[in-house]
C-alpha cells in the first residue's frame, strides 16, 4: 500500500518521502523484488545499494520477525537508533512522508521492543492495514484497541480486499467501521486502489 500512496502523491505533483526502516527476508541481489525495491520504483529511483540503505538501513536476510532475524544473524536491531532515525524521517521537507512498518504492531523488534514501542516512540499518525480474512474483526478491534491504550492516531483503517473470503467486503467494512467509530475506514479492492487510497491524501 505504501508504493500506491506514493504513486497517487506523486501523480498529484506532491513531493514524497519514504521508507521501510526495517526489513527482514530482503536479498541484496534482489532488491527490486523487496518491498524496499517496490518503494524505491515508486519513488522513481533505480534499486541501488545506497538507495535501499537511504530506505532500509535495517536489512535482514532471514524472513522472520526482526529479533528472530537479526539474532539469525548474529546481530541487534538498535531500537534506539530506529526511534531516532523514524524522528527525522518525519520531518523531511516533502508535502507527504511515509514510513512503512514491518509486521504487525506486535511485531518484536528485539528482546524487549515491539513495533508498538516503535509507533509511540515515532509519535506519527497510524494507517492500520488488514485484510478481509476469517478473523480480522477480532485481530483489527484488539489492534486498534492496543494502539488507543497507549495514546495512538489512527489515521486510517484501510481493509484490503483478499481472495476466497468467506463473508462479503461490504460486510466486513460495516462491522470494523461499527466498532472502531469514528475512525476513517477505507475499502482497498483488487483493481479500485487508486480511488480508494485517494481519501488517505
Amino acid at each position: 500500500m505504501t508504493s500506491a500512496l506514493i504513486r497517487l502523491a506523486r501523480s498529484q505533483n506532491r513531493t514524497v518521502a519514504a521508507f521501510k526502516p526495517v526489513i527482514s527476508g530482503f536479498d541484496k541481489r534482489e532488491i527490486t523484488n523487496s518491498d524496499t525495491g517496490e518503494i524505491l520504483a515508486a519513488l522513481g529511483e533505480a534499486p541501488t545499494k545506497a538507495a535501499a540503505t537511504r530506505v532500509s538501513p535495517w536489512r535482514f536476510t532471514p524472513p522472520l520477525a526482526p529479533n528472530m532475524a537479526a539474532r539469525a544473524e548474529g546481530r541487534t536491531l538498535d531500537c534506539a537508533a530506529l526511534f531516532a532515525f523514524s524522528r527525522k524521517a518525519l520531518q523531511e521537507n516533502a508535502d507527504v512522508v511515509l514510513i512503512e512498518g514491518v509486521g504487525g504492531i506486535m511485531v518484536p523488534l528485539d528482546d524487549e521492543t515491539t513495533v508498538l514501542d516503535w509507533i509511540v516512540a515515532a509519535g506519527a499518525p497510524v494507517v492500520l492495514v488488514v485484510g478481509d480474512y476469517l478473523g480480522t474483526i477480532s485481530h483489527t478491534l484488539t489492534a486498534v484497541e492496543v494502539l488507543r491504550a497507549t495514546g495512538v492516531e489512527i489515521a486510517a483503517i484501510v481493509v484490503s480486499e483478499g481472495e476466497g473470503a468467506s463473508v462479503p467486503f461490504a460486510e466486513t467494512l460495516a462491522e470494523i467501521a461499527r466498532w472502531t467509530a469514528p475512525v476513517r475506514v477505507v475499502g482497498l479492492r483488487r483493481g479500485e486502489g487508486k480511488a480508494a487510497l485517494a481519501a488517505l491524501l
